[in-house]
């Protein structure tokens, strides 16, 4: 299971939850909205606009390094 870093609270009407975790995780891809899905139980059930007031477990925001190639330089390193 996925640790919780902090939560936020829906203050807009219309928000989504695949635009949530694109502002405050950095991404919706790669299991992003997933996680804050098994963090939430019963978020899904709300439907794609989230109601007003509702609390979101977030998990930890992915670390980029990891996921950047490594890019060899025929000229050397600088």
């Amino acid at each position: 299971m996925t640790s919780v870093d902090r939560t936020y609270t829906v203050r807009r009407d219309g928000e989504r939850l695949d635009k949530i975790c694109k502002a405050e995780l950095g991404t919706e891809r790669g299991g992003a909205v997933e996680s804050v899905l098994n963090l939430n139980p019963g978020l899904a059930a709300l439907g794609i606009t989230l109601p007003l007031g509702t609390k979101i477990k977030l998990p930890p925001r992915p670390s980029n390094e990891s996921k950047r190639p490594v890019v060899k330089r025929i000229w050397g390193e600088s």
